[in-house]
C-alpha cells in the first residue's frame, strides 16, 4: 500500500495567513517549510486513489503528487472517491474543489453526512454538478465500529468512533455520536495497515488495541503542549483542550501513550502553526525523534 502526505498542517496551514506568531513569521521569512493542510491518499496498486479527508487545499495537493495527475482520458482522475473522519470544515470543504467529478464516493459516519446535508450543507451543492455515492458507514452510535468496505485497488477500510466533539457550525449537535473516527486502511494481500487518526481529544477505549493491530500510524501531533497555544497568541483563555487535540507532550500526552507501541512505525500529523515541531531543530523535535516517532513534511510518501 502506497501513501501519499498531501498536506500535514492543521487548520489554516503553515503559515496561518492571519497570524504573525513567531513560527509563522520564520515560515515567511524562508527559514521552516509551508505545509497545506492536512490531508492523506492511499493506494494499493498505484492506480486506484483514496483521499482520506478533502483539504480546502486539495487542489494544490492532487496537481503536487503525480500519481495522482489526471489522465489518460480528458476528464480521466485516479481519485475515486473520500473517507472523512469527521465534519470539520477543514476536512471537508475541498470537496467542493472535486465538484464536477462523476461517480466520486464519499464515505463517513451517519453524523458527519446529516452535516454535510443540512448544517453545512455540502451534499445539496454538489450533488447538483455531478452524481456522487454518499456512504452511510457504521451505526449511529459512538461505540460501533463500521463493516468492513472495499475500495477499489484492492484496500479494505474500517472507519472506528475516537471522540464526540462536533464542528461549530452545528447548532444543536447530537450527544453520544461519532462525530470523529480514525480510518483503519488494510492491504489483504501484504497485511500492511495503516492508522489514521488526526484528531484525538482524548485517548479513546480500545486505542491501543486498534494500534497493535496495525503496522504504521499517522495521528494527531497539532499541539506539542497543552499551554502552547494561549502562550503564543497571548491568551490565557486559548488552549488545546478547547480544539479538542490532546497534546503530544506530558504524562497524559500521545508521545508516553505511542511509546507502548515500540515496534510500530509511528508519525504526527495535523500541526498548528504554533507547534514547536514545526522547527526540526528544536527542542521538541529531538524529543519525538529521540521517542522514535516521525515528524514528516508534506508530500512524504510511505510504503505500508
Amino acid at each position: 500500500m502506497r501513501v501519499k502526505l498531501l498536506g500535514t498542517a492543521a487548520g489554516g496551514g503553515f503559515p496561518q495567513w492571519n497570524c504573525g506568531c513567531a513560527l509563522c513569521a520564520r515560515c515567511r521569512r524562508g527559514e521552516l517549510p509551508s505545509r497545506f493542510q492536512d490531508s492523506v491518499a492511499v493506494s494499493g496498486n498505484g492506480r486506484d486513489w483514496w483521499l482520506l479527508n478533502a483539504s480546502p487545499d486539495i487542489r494544490v495537493q492532487v496537481e503536487a503528487a503525480s500519481a495522482l495527475a489526471a489522465g489518460p482520458g480528458p476528464r480521466d482522475t485516479p481519485v475515486r472517491g473520500v473517507l472523512l473522519t469527521d465534519a470539520e470544515v477543514d476536512h471537508t470543504l475541498g470537496l467542493a474543489v472535486l465538484r464536477g467529478t462523476a461517480d466520486l464516493t464519499v464515505h463517513a459516519a451517519p453524523p458527519v453526512h446529516e452535516a454535510l446535508a443540512t448544517a453545512l450543507p455540502l451534499r445539496g451543492l454538489l450533488d447538483r454538478y455531478a452524481p456522487w455515492w454518499w456512504r452511510e458507514t457504521g451505526a449511529a452510535d459512538r461505540t460501533a465500529v463500521s463493516a468492513p468496505l472495499s475500495l477499489s485497488g484492492g484496500l479494505t477500510a474500517t472507519l472506528h468512533p475516537v471522540g464526540a466533539k462536533a464542528p461549530k457550525y452545528v447548532a444543536a449537535p447530537a450527544a453520544g455520536v461519532p462525530w470523529v473516527s480514525a480510518v483503519r486502511i488494510e492491504d489483504p494481500a501484504t497485511g500492511g495497515a495503516l492508522l489514521y487518526a488526526p484528531c484525538l481529544a482524548a485517548w479513546p477505549d480500545g486505542f491501543d488495541a486498534l494500534l497493535a493491530s496495525v503496522t504504521c500510524a499517522v495521528v494527531d501531533g497539532t499541539f506539542f503542549s497543552a499551554q502552547e497555544l494561549g502562550q503564543a497568541v497571548r491568551s490565557p483563555d486559548a488552549g488545546q483542550s478547547l480544539m479538542g487535540h490532546l497534546p503530544v507532550s506530558g504524562p497524559g500526552g500521545t508521545l508516553a501513550r505511542l511509546a507502548r507501541h515500540p515496534d510500530l512505525r509511528r508519525l504526527y500529523t495535523h500541526f498548528n502553526n504554533t507547534n514547536p515541531l514545526l522547527d526540526p531543530a528544536s527542542d521538541a523535535a529531538a524529543e519525538v525523534r529521540d521517542a522514535g516517532v516521525e515528524v514528516p513534511e508534506d508530500g512524504a510518501e510511505l510504503t505500508v
